[in-house]
């Protein structure tokens, strides 16, 4: 499947539905949050490392392609890789989205700017554009292992890291969770009872005797 065509479906996911099809996964810490809510990220990892000093960061914004998205370790140190002049110019060239494990700035205005942009603090203080570091390397971001290629799905809720292969294996178990969800909701709104739609009372049953069980709807 190639990546268009992933986007697409995956456009009509969320993070949440994509977990729930496969647990294992990799999910970023929740610390590293959205700065503007209500966008998904549906990108192509394009790495950086670097160490309190974004010139590699200006390097791989140079050298991105559309799709992709940055996803920058950037060191301990509390200090901002990124703003509001790379997210224009990320958004200008069709990228995906901006990833820090690490400190971003200028919030105000990336609101204003409604492109994705996840970071695990903010800060005003930059760093230096000295040192030279390296990308499309494998990098450790929000606690999880990305290599260059992978697809990286955000929305409010979090950052999920696939392979192509295990994005397109989760799509169709995903959509059914999600469409069955959708339906539950459109019957909660009809005043039907949540637990006669699972098979709850029988799951239950079978938890406390310690027997094999899945919790699944019956919708």
């Amino acid at each position: 499947m190639d990546f268009t065509t992933l986007k697409r479906e995956l456009s009509r996911l969320d993070a949440a539905s994509i977990l729930d099809a496969n647990k294992r996964l990799r999910v970023m810490d929740p610390e590293i949050r959205p700065i503007c809510q209500g966008l998904k990220m549906i990108g192509i990892a394009r790495t950086v490392h670097c160490e309190s000093d974004f010139l590699t960061v200006i390097k791989a914004l140079h050298d991105a392609q559309e799709n992709e998205a940055l996803v920058i370790e950037s060191g301990a140190r509390q200090i901002a890789v990124a703003g509001e002049l790379f997210a224009t110019e990320a958004k200008r060239k069709n990228l995906a989205g901006i990833v820090i494990d690490g400190g971003c700035r200028d919030v105000q205005k990336l609101k204003k700017i409604g492109f994705p942009v996840y970071s695990r603090f903010v800060t005003p203080l930059a760093g230096t554009v000295q040192n030279i570091s390296k990308t499309q390397v494998p990098v450790v971001c929000g606690g999880v292992t990305v290599s260059p290629g992978d697809i990286i799905f955000g929305d409010d809720d979090g950052i999920v890291v696939m392979t192509e292969e295990e994005c397109a294996e989760i799509i169709d178990v995903a959509r059914d969770i999600q469409e069955k969800e959708e339906r539950a909701l459109k019957l909660l709104a009809d005043n039907q009872s949540l637990i006669d739609m699972m098979n709850f009372s029988e799951h239950y049953d079978k938890i406390q005797k310690g027997q094999d069980s899945r919790l699944v709807f019956k919708i």
